[in-house]
């Protein structure tokens, strides 16, 4: 399944992602510190426990230990690691090395022939001439070209999660070609995602994606680093697991959550800052380049599920809970109560308007797809404040929303009916503009990009990424066709 996505700006990838050196043995030490693997390997163990003696148990957990390690290193899938043996065993049998001396006379270990010509350059060697051809090739291949889209998808599949950067090629006649550059390992089943440009290694700009899972502890990957298996930086998260018999106590780090991650917002004017939610209930501000929690907030009563910034006034930060509120809240000055709305159900996602800033939007786990305007806004929060608009926008929860960049009052929803819907939001009167079952099954999440805002970033329980060009429908595009020319302005 793909349970976020998010879009990278155009331009910013390098154009031949780094390496990552291999890690060091001090590295390696703190990867299993970590405990990254302890899930795996508890799981595997679990179900033959009864059946293992104390030895037998003991060696099965130096086994899984050291599987772990060398898994973080290569990420081969255990049903080679066995095969692997075997392929050298076979391949030491066919040299057939214990009868090396006994070689036929008649056979000549250095022959003079065409392997014996000199070449002066490797263009006219026959054994070379190839190569030079296929290294371009692959370098071709690995390049980022700067009007490459760039899509990264938090995956899990068969019990392993991981970021997928995709290319996505748009050519002028219309047919896109779109393509896994890498991806990147990750320890936990990935919830959320956050693009960010913080400079955390220096220079102007970064590359780097912010991720919630089922751990308290958010990541943050490098994207122009291939084959990294440590993020760059981890807020909050597990210092120390202890086990006594059946009580488990576990040590967070200081201002860490202590439950899953559900939500992440980055703050586009302070650059090193990113907002968290959490089934913890809380909501965190931290400041990324120190790695530390600034502002903790508890004014919701159950989990919390999304966060976002205002585009207006960034300080401005929204909230949205299972307890059925929405809260708006100064970052500069936590101590003030907010602003309250009472919703109908679960709060599933929620966005700002990005051309209006006293909009905001939420959707709920009833299918149903509400406004707000702040200017009705109070402090009282005993007062009931009326939505500008609610919509049944789909049958089932409506898990995630995006507002189109450039076209004004343009709402894409995605649901768990498995459809995603356009809806024109003029004068706080919705109505539906196209439909489309994209068949990625239950749709989880969804991204306009700003660099071609009319293509639709769609993904879902089948863990198959969609691109749609919402200017395809024809609907769409007499109504919005004249912001198309806008794609490159």
């Amino acid at each position: 399944m793909i349970a976020s996505i998010s879009w990278v700006p155009k331009g910013i990838s390098k154009s031949v992602p780094a390496v990552a050196e291999p890690p060091s043995k001090r590295e390696i030490e703190e990867i299993l510190k970590t405990g990254a693997f302890e899930r795996s390997e508890e799981s595997e163990t679990e179900d033959h426990d009864e059946d293992m003696d104390v030895d037998a148990a003991k060696q099965g957990d130096e086994v899984a230990h050291a599987l772990a390690a060398a898994n973080a290193l290569d990420k081969a899938p255990k049903s080679s690691r066995n095969s692997n043996f075997q392929d050298i065993t076979d391949g030491l049998q066919e040299l057939d090395m214990e009868h090396y001396s006994e070689e036929d006379d008649g056979v000549e270990l250095f022959t003079v022939g065409i392997g014996d010509t000199f070449y002066p350059s490797n263009e006219i060697d026959p054994y070379l001439k190839d190569q030079d051809d296929d290294d371009s090739e692959e370098l071709e291949d690995m390049t980022i070209k700067a009007e490459d889209a760039v899509i990264v998808c938090a995956r899990n599949e068969d019990d392993v999660s991981h970021l997928e950067v995709w290319i996505y090629e748009d050519s002028v006649d219309g047919d896109s070609n779109m393509y896994v550059h890498h991806d990147i390992i990750i320890p936990a089943f990935p919830l959320c995602t956050s693009w960010l440009d913080c400079p955390i290694k220096g220079g102007e700009k970064g590359n780097f994606i912010a991720v919630g899972s089922m751990d308290p502890a958010i990541e943050i990957w490098d994207l122009d680093i291939m084959d990294e298996v440590q993020p760059s930086v981890v807020l909050g998260g597990v210092v120390e697991k202890k086990k006594k018999g059946k009580k488990k106590s576990i040590k967070y780090k200081n201002g860490s959550h202590t439950d899953s991650v559900l939500g992440l917002a980055w703050n586009r004017e302070y650059r090193n800052v990113i907002a968290s939610a959490s089934a913890d209930k809380l909501v965190k501000i931290w400041d990324v380049a120190t790695g530390e929690c600034n502002t903790t907030m508890a004014h919701h009563t159950d989990k919390v599920q999304a966060v976002a910034w205002n585009h207006y006034a960034p300080q401005v930060l929204l909230s949205g809970s299972f307890d059925h509120t929405v809260v708006m809240r100064d970052g500069n000055t936590p101590s003030h109560i907010g602003y309250k709305w009472s919703v109908s159900a679960d709060v599933e996602s929620l966005a700002w308007d990005p051309h209006n800033e006293h909009s905001f939007v939420v959707s709920l786990e009833d299918g149903t797809v509400t406004g707000f305007d702040i200017r009705a806004a109070s402090s009282d929060h005993s007062s009931g404040l009326k939505p500008s608009f609610t919509i049944h926008a789909h049958d089932k929860a409506v898990c995630t929303i995006s507002f189109n960049p450039f076209a004004p009052n343009l709402l894409a929803t995605g649901s768990t009916d498995k459809m995603v819907k356009l809806w024109d939001l003029s004068n706080n009167q919705p109505s539906c503009v196209a439909s489309k079952n994209p068949r990625t099954g239950a749709v989880f999440s969804i991204s306009f990009s700003e660099d071609n805002p009319f293509l639709l970033a769609i993904g879902g329980s089948k863990g198959r990424l969609e691109v749609w060009d919402a200017l395809s429908d024809d609907g769409v595009y007499r109504k919005y066709g004249k912001y198309s020319n806008r794609n490159n302005s």
